[in-house]
This record gives structure tokens, C-alpha cells and sequence, in this order.
């Protein structure tokens, strides 16, 4: 195999900008299916994006022989489902974060994965980018002394609560959404799994959690807290605050930089406020990071435990919060 053809599971608002866009730059990659349960729908995105093959299958679309990998971009209570049914067609698959409903999901999703000898990776496109190269080589250097607190949040006004995100049955909330971002990247800059400490949620009538603020412990001593919101009483923040025996770091946007964003860094030499260079989106960055696992064998940061790691904390920060798990 010489590129990856990827094949779309669901005509979602995000594959454009998370699949489309960037499959269209790397040469070793290309989109060539989509799939949606509308037809129309799925012809619809087919011709807007010049992609050859349209189906309201997802069935069908797994098992197309001029398919190599699987974009899974569908409600989160079906991420499990497809990405196993890809993974058994002989597929390597790119899913949507949150990886899945639960941590159970999770590990039969990596399970099979292993088994197919098939690379499965979680869309955190964000771990990807340049920017949160540099916060985690800051914070691992020593730059900032030994970690001692973090603190991250994700904060999003969606309010409709006919979005998909406000439906339990389709594995809504804003942990799920929004939260599981913040988990990761403490989870990632702290080197070790958390536990739940304490966790407050304001909960809609449907069980979704719209507002959730957790404590977490890690055993390396170091303290954090997650908030999220989806509320639309409140605004649109991501911000990430890092805080060391010798120091501080400061960033907002590390999700989406391409925005903007802010890195901000000091300690005993002086401060620091830093731009790093990048030459795409994170969803550029992860693409071919993945055509490169795909291909070349390369190890993902965002499959296999990681992804399973992270489906723990969020069910750790459920069971805290005295709310049912996500699984439908």
C-alpha cells in the first residue's frame, strides 16, 4: 500500500475541515467514499467535496475493497460499533474523539484493533500541532521546576439542546464533548493516570451533564482541575494553566491555534511569551501522523492505551459526579 484511501463514516459538520481538507494536501492520502444514513445527504457531501463514491450504508461503505482506512465522525454511542466493524473489514480507522461511551467500549475497540494488526487512533488533533509539542518539551524540561498544579478548561455556549451533545442516548455531555480534551492534556503533560477526586456537575432534566468542574490527583503529587460548559450562559474559553516549583505556564487555544492562541512561560530567568511555527492546521499535523502510522508503522500518542486511559477518567469523573455512565 503506497497511500490511504479513506472512506467517511457520516457527512458530519466537522469532516471537511478534520478528514477532507487535509487528506487533500499530503500526497500519500485521499478521500474516495462517504457514507450517511440520508442518501441524498451522502450525494450531497460526495459532490461538494469530489469524492467518487456515495452510499447510505454504512455497511457497505466498511467493506469497500478501495477503501484503506475508516474516518469515524458519527455520534459518540457509535463509535465503538463502526470502528470495530471497520477494524474487521481490514481497515485502519481515525475516530472521533470522545473515543467512546466507555472504557469497556474502549478496550474492545483497541482489543480488535491489536488483533487486525490495524492502526486505530483517537482524533485529538490538537496533540498533534507544534504548539502542544512545545507546552509538553516546557513543562518535561524541568523549564518550570517540578509540576506541582494544572489546571484546564473547555468552555463552549452550544445551548441548543437539540444538538446532538444534549441527547444521553447518543452519548452527549459536555465531559464527553468538551471535557475530555482538558482531561487529556493534563493527563498527558502530568505523564500518569489521575484519580477522581471530587466532581460537580449541573445537569440537565435528559441526565447530560452541561457544566462539570473535577479535581483530580495524579501519583506523582501533582493536583489539577477539569471545567467544562456547554451552556449557552457562558462563553467560549480553552485555556490551560500549568503550574511548577520554579515557575508557570500559560496557554489559551491549544485546541485550535490556527485561531490564535497564547503561550506564556516563567520562571527564575524571566518570562516568556512565545509563537511557534506551523505550517498547517492540527488537523493537517494529525493526518499525517496517521497516513505516516498507517504506512510507515509509526506509533500514535492518541490510540491504543491512551485512548483507553482517557475513557477511564471520564468514567471516573461520572461515577464522582453521582451521574449514570454514557454507555446507550
Amino acid at each position: 500500500m503506497s497511500s490511504v484511501r479513506f472512506g467517511v463514516l457520516g457527512a458530519a459538520r466537522i469532516a471537511p475541515a478534520a478528514l477532507v481538507g487535509p487528506a487533500n494536501k499530503p500526497p500519500r492520502c485521499s478521500v474516495v467514499a462517504v457514507a450517511a444514513r440520508d442518501a441524498d445527504r451522502a450525494a450531497q457531501f460526495a459532490s461538494r467535496h469530489a469524492i467518487a463514491t456515495s452510499t447510505d450504508s454504512y455497511a457497505e461503505l466498511v467493506r469497500l475493497e478501495q477503501i484503506d482506512a475508516v474516518y469515524v465522525g458519527l455520534p459518540a454511542s457509535l463509535h465503538a460499533h463502526w470502528s470495530i466493524e471497520a477494524l474487521r473489514a481490514g481497515k485502519h480507522v481515525l475516530c472521533e474523539k470522545p473515543f467512546a461511551t466507555s472504557a469497556e467500549e474502549a478496550e474492545e475497540m483497541v482489543a480488535v484493533a491489536r488483533e487486525r494488526g490495524r492502526v486505530l487512533c483517537e482524533a485529538f488533533h490538537y496533540a498533534y500541532h507544534p504548539l502542544a509539542r512545545r507546552v509538553r518539551e516546557i513543562c518535561a524540561s524541568g523549564a518550570i521546576g517540578e509540576l506541582r498544579r494544572l489546571e484546564a478548561r473547555f468552555d463552549a455556549p452550544i445551548g441548543d439542546t437539540e444538538d446532538i451533545r444534549y441527547i444521553l442516548a447518543l452519548g452527549g455531555g459536555a465531559t464527553m464533548d468538551l471535557g475530555c480534551y482538558p482531561i487529556h492534556q493534563m493527563r498527558t503533560i502530568a505523564a500518569a493516570e489521575p484519580v477522581v477526586v471530587s466532581a460537580e456537575a449541573s445537569e440537565r432534566p435528559s441526565g447530560v451533564d452541561e457544566v462539570m468542574t473535577a479535581e483530580f490527583r495524579f501519583p506523582t503529587g501533582v493536583s489539577g482541575r477539569m471545567h467544562c460548559s456547554m451552556s449557552k450562559e457562558g462563553g467560549f474559553g480553552v485555556s490551560l494553566d500549568v503550574e511548577g516549583s520554579r515557575g508557570a505556564l500559560h496557554v489559551t487555544n491549544l485546541i485550535a491555534p490556527g485561531l490564535g492562541y497564547e503561550l506564556k512561560w516563567h520562571n527564575a530567568d524571566g518570562e516568556f511569551d512565545e509563537k511557534v511555527e506551523a505550517d498547517g492546521s492540527t488537523f493537517d499535523y494529525q493526518m499525517a501522523e496517521f497516513v505516516a502510522g498507517a504506512l510507515d508503522g509509526k506509533s500514535l500518542p492518541t490510540g491504543g492505551q491512551d485512548a483507553i486511559d482517557n475513557m477511564r477518567a471520564i468514567d471516573a469523573v461520572y461515577r464522582a459526579a453521582g451521574l449514570p455512565p454514557r454507555r446507550a
